[in-house]
């Protein structure tokens, strides 16, 4: 089964001026373009945009939702990233044991130890 790692970033929220790119529109698709090139370089296919609600400070108290474009690539996981990935979603707390080759002892659990010297009860 193929994984993937996922990127959010920003999607542009100005154009970027060229020579060619005269209207808005054409800006835009540049600015756009660039990103995307940019991501496709690093190896990241581009899924779609989002545009999600973000909840924003307005003064003391108040909030007011804003929202934001997003755009979302994926790539996909090398080997020794999928591992970890597949141990993290097991369990997360036995990541680095297991990866060190250490015994796993359930989370929470103090080790055992012996009777401390002078203890009355292990008399």
């Amino acid at each position: 089964m193929q994984r993937y790692e996922f990127r959010v970033i920003p999607a542009p929220r100005r154009g970027q001026k060229s020579r060619e790119a005269r209207t808005t529109e054409d800006r835009f698709a540049l600015a756009l373009t660039e990103v995307m090139n940019v991501m496709g370089r690093d190896g990241w296919d581009y899924v779609r945009a989002d545009t999600l609600p973000c909840d924003e400070r307005s003064g003391l108290t108040g909030t007011k939702t804003s929202y934001q474009n997003l755009l979302v690539f994926r790539r996909p996981l090398s080997e020794v990233a999928a591992t970890v990935a597949s141990l993290r979603a097991a369990d997360p707390d036995t990541i680095a044991p297991r990866l060190l080759g250490a015994a796993v002892s359930p989370a929470g659990a103090a080790p055992a130890l012996g009777p401390a010297k002078g203890d009355l009860a292990a008399e």
